[in-house]
């Protein structure tokens, strides 16, 4: 099947053995000759140079994902986009996926599949917590009527659109996916599902890292809203109030009766929104 070229863009920002494990799953794609895989390398004292079939290109400016995308999408000529989070695992068939069908001639953004990675034995609470509630999703966000969009952990972007429309916003942390989508939305451009072009999300590996995560979450949420209002409004404080004690007596009951995976989760969930509206007063800044 004929498909336009693809430049596979990934920001990157981990250690070097977490860079060799995200380009070994990138590489894995099947790809045709004009096809590119460009790294953003997000890290300080990144440089350019190459890694295997991986070109890796600075984007030293600004520490955020947007940044780094952005700098990862120039660095390419393809007539499509495609942006993938560092830690996921996209299917062998992905590229291929994303134009079938073809896409129509004013849609700028595919949204592609999340799959929650399977639950090996022992695995943490936060994977469990994630998998539940079905935080890795792509789904999570096309259900949102007019404040639809896709994740940038996997989607595929017109050029042309991406360029017409500036690009990822740059200085702020989080939300630039949204953000993006909802300009390209406002300038008569069209998101379509591909669920059959699908990755599979990794899950954060400790609690420490997804009440972070969610953080971050909830600072991009209060920008999204400034800049969108009523994208993302705030719940009330009487409400947030009582769904935490109720998570926690929950947790708390089920502790009483030995239901330790259930207590993990009810009491996790709290904390969960604890961290997720803590974040929404905090700056949306790249960091430091």
């Amino acid at each position: 099947m004929p498909r336009p070229p693809v430049d596979v863009v990934l920001p990157f920002a981990g250690s070097d053995q977490e860079l060799a494990e995200a380009i070994g799953r990138v590489e894995a794609l099947r790809r045709r000759d004009e096809d590119r895989l460009v790294v953003a390398d997000n890290r300080p004292g990144a440089r350019d140079r190459r890694l295997g079939r991986t070109e890796v290109v600075a984007a030293t400016g600004e520490r955020a994902p947007g940044f780094a995308r952005n700098r990862g999408a120039a660095a390419g000529s393809g007539e499509w986009l495609v942006f993938l989070d560092a830690d996921v695992a996209p299917d062998e068939d992905l590229l291929d996926r994303y134009f079938d069908p073809p896409p129509g001639a004013r849609t700028a953004v595919l949204a592609g599949g999340l799959r929650n990675a399977p639950l090996a034995t022992g695995a943490p609470a936060a994977a469990h917590y994630a998998a539940a509630h079905g935080f890795l999703d792509a789904r999570h966000t096309l259900d949102l009527g007019r404040w639809a969009f896709a994740q940038t952990a996997n989607c595929a972007i017109r050029r042309a659109a991406f360029v017409e429309a500036g690009g990822f916003h740059e200085g702020i942390r989080a939300g630039e996916d949204a953000d993006l989508c909802w300009r390209l939305a406002a300038a008569g451009w069209a998101l379509e599902p591909r669920e059959a072009a699908a990755a599979v999300h990794l899950p954060r590996s400790t609690v420490r890292d997804l009440l972070g995560q969610m953080a971050v979450h909830g600072a991009a949420a209060t920008w999204l809203e400034r800049s969108w209002p009523g994208s993302t409004p705030a719940r009330s404080r009487p409400g947030l109030a009582v769904h935490g004690a109720r998570r926690v007596a929950r947790g708390v009951a089920a502790l009483a009766r030995g239901d330790r995976d259930i207590a993990a989760l009810e009491l996790l969930d709290a904390a969960v929104l604890m961290a997720y509206e803590t974040g929404r007063v905090r700056p949306n800044r790249p960091r430091g």
